[in-house]
């Protein structure tokens, strides 16, 4: 399978690569600047352009483009480049696949597109929440569209919080429990919906891999776990104990509107995923900790 990535760059794209290469298929890397090796292929999302050829014998093209979400406070200038960064190329690359008919198109997105759902488990069967993400995720996957009308497979893949050794939240995290500052958010009572690397990577190999798998997906362990639960599983894991709290006006006065949706949760499950046969290799968030502190 020939396989065109966007955002291989990002902390998931990077285990992508490989990954799809050691199970033999082809990548082809989209990149912003001047390609500068044979697996590479321009593109500008702002101008709506493609470097001639980009998708020439794709069977899939994956798409993983956008800012970080949690890198800084928002500002309206920082919601504009998040909304942007992801709702833009989305449009491109799905016309784009329409255009040259390309079968697969497997989108990010995000578990926030469910908003708070509070201590409800929610399925891709649920409807959109409200808020910022809500609002974000719901504009990127519309953007998919032309593709889906063209009749290309179109997997959005709702994703949880990414467990890795190499960065994200643990990046965050680690160094703090390490020196012993490491605690709950807010009361702790929120949702976590979760999923390590090795399991986001091996669920978009999985999707890519099943043309049963079409629609909203749902890439997040089977067993989400309140903020406190996650908080006491890493303090368990490193062996460090985790006493603090960081309050909900101490978050709001750092992050301002961001801190809101720290402080909110989604309780999500991989109703798809598990109905089409995919097997976690970290189905527990113990194991996935476990996972990511013992490698680097």
């Amino acid at each position: 399978m020939r396989v065109v990535i966007a955002g291989s760059s990002g902390l998931i794209g990077t285990a992508l690569v490989p990954a799809l290469r050691a199970a033999g298929h082809e990548v082809v890397r989209l990149v912003r600047r001047r390609p500068a090796a044979p697996d590479e292929r321009g593109w500008d999302p702002p101008a709506g352009e493609l470097q001639p050829g980009a998708l020439d014998g794709a069977d899939a093209v994956v798409n993983l483009a956008g800012a970080g979400i949690a890198d800084r406070r928002w500002s309206a200038a920082r919601k504009q480049l998040l909304l942007d960064s992801r709702v833009v190329p989305t449009e491109v690359l799905a016309g784009a696949v329409a255009e040259q008919g390309v079968p697969v198109l497997v989108n990010a997105s995000a578990v926030g597109y469910y908003g708070d759902s509070g201590d409800d488990v929610v399925t891709e069967e649920a409807p959109p929440g409200s808020g910022f993400l809500a609002e974000l995720c719901q504009r990127w996957e519309e953007a998919t569209a032309p593709a889906a009308e063209a009749g290309v497979r179109v997997a959005r893949i709702r994703t949880g919080i990414v467990l890795s050794p190499a960065g994200g939240i643990m990046g965050r995290l680690r160094p703090l429990f390490a020196v012993l500052l490491g605690g709950r958010l807010g009361n702790g009572r929120q949702y976590m919906s979760w999923i390590s690397l090795d399991d986001e990577v091996s669920a978009i190999r999985f999707i890519l891999e099943h043309d049963a798998v079409s629609g909203p997906v749902n890439l997040a362990a089977p067993a989400p776990v309140t903020n406190q639960e996650f908080t006491h599983a890493l303090a368990d894991a490193m062996g460090r104990p985790a006493p603090w709290v960081a309050p909900a006006f101490a978050l709001r006065a750092l992050l301002g509107e961001a801190a809101d949706e720290i402080l909110a949760g989604q309780r999500a499950v991989p109703a798809v995923l598990e109905r089409h046969g995919f097997s976690f290799l970290h189905p527990s968030v113990g194991a996935a900790l476990r996972a990511c502190l013992t490698r680097d």
